[in-house]
């Protein structure tokens, strides 16, 4: 009798611990996905760098359950707009893991009755594939969290966009997963200037006719462009632009590096084919009229002249270049991070000579604001 009588006692406060949590699955329409994301049953999925999304409830904590393939690392805001500096960061590896994203120390000092969320990854797509599964808040409710900016802007890029070493203390550090962050590149910023929601297509290494010493060869960004997983090399999983709500004002490509990084160049006539093959992929998702910036570095000399020509001569709309010069700009010992690769001051200067370009061909005009 007693022992039926404490099961059943059990059960019941079993019963209102639940009454009293609220969980939600990863695909609720009130969690906004800023990013290439793939859904399976209540799951979603995503492994490129950048990608976050924004979740608001209210409740005495927050916690996330997810899987991943290997091991990334998220960036974390509370009740703030993305900065360079998060509130915190967490890293998500193995199955069904339960992470708690915000201290209930910290809601419990607010006053605020309705908190919003923002997790963004900053490792890219070779860390691993996130997928989330659910959300769950105690005593609490979710609400539909802050949806897509009405600005919104495309990054393609490599390790500068991808925020490569960024957080490393010197140019001599090694590069390690824990100094990238997507956050603190110029892809971030500029679109935190601007007020802009942003997607970066981007992975370390990558070129447009030749990856960083020759690596993954007949497998460049043009093809990457086209996945919903920046991984996966059987593109099984194509993106479709046209079933997203996300509609960039304006792509940007920042690509051409690594295609000169020995002295094993591309010909014109193949660095040419490719950039036009992936200004064909823009233009199909976006339409003829979409306005497309190719940032070329004067590392080369022949790479200005290949984008510079390239663009000149390729006949379509709303083509534009820009030419960057990192060595009347870049410091070595104040601007650049792991494997001399941009810092975040760098990555500032960088967000800086791109500003005005963007500002005149969206006619979104300067901001009175710092760029950082």
């Amino acid at each position: 009798m007693k022992k039926s009588l404490f099961l059943a006692l059990c059960l019941i406060a079993f019963s209102s611990l639940r009454l009293m949590a609220e969980t939600i699955p990863a695909t609720d329409t009130r969690i906004t996905y800023v990013g290439r994301t793939a859904v399976e049953g209540t799951s979603v999925s995503f492994d490129w760098t950048a990608t976050y999304f924004r979740i608001a409830f209210s409740g005495q904590s927050l916690t996330m359950k997810a899987s991943d393939t290997q091991r990334n690392y998220y960036n974390v805001w509370i009740d703030s707009p993305t900065s360079a500096e998060p509130h915190r960061v967490i890293a998500v590896a193995g199955n069904d893991t339960v992470i708690e994203l915000v201290d209930p120390t910290f809601l419990k000092k607010s006053r605020r009755a309705v908190h919003e969320v923002i997790v963004q990854k900053r490792t890219e797509g070779e860390q691993g594939t996130t997928t989330i599964h659910e959300f769950t808040t105690l005593k609490g409710t979710f609400s539909a969290s802050t949806p897509l900016a009405e600005r919104q802007l495309e990054f393609i890029g490599d390790s500068y966009t991808c925020g490569y070493g960024i957080d490393a203390k010197s140019r001599l550090e090694k590069f390690t997963p824990e100094t990238e962050n997507a956050s603190r590149s110029y892809a971030a910023i500029v679109s935190r200037y601007f007020g802009a929601d942003y997607i970066a297509i981007a992975h370390s290494g990558m070129g447009i006719a030749r990856n960083y010493n020759s690596k993954f060869k007949n497998w460049w960004m043009p093809d990457r462009y086209l996945q919903t997983f920046d991984m996966d090399s059987t593109q099984a999983t194509r993106w479709d632009a046209t079933k997203s709500d996300f509609h960039p004002a304006m792509t940007i490509v920042y690509l051409g590096a690594n295609d000169f990084s020995t002295a094993l160049a591309p010909r014109y006539e193949d660095f040419r084919k490719h950039y036009y093959r992936l200004f064909s992929y823009i233009k199909a998702n976006y339409g003829e009229d979409h306005p497309i910036l190719c940032v070329a570095t004067k590392t080369h000399e022949y790479l200005f002249n290949y984008v510079r020509d390239l663009v000149n001569n390729c006949g379509l709309e709303n083509v534009n270049y820009l030419g960057y010069c990192p060595a009347q700009h870049l410091h070595t010992d104040e601007d650049l991070g792991a494997d001399v690769h941009p810092n975040y001051n760098g990555q500032q200067k960088k967000a800086y000579s791109i500003i005005p370009y963007i500002a005149t061909i969206t006619g979104w005009g300067l901001q009175d604001m710092p760029v950082k």
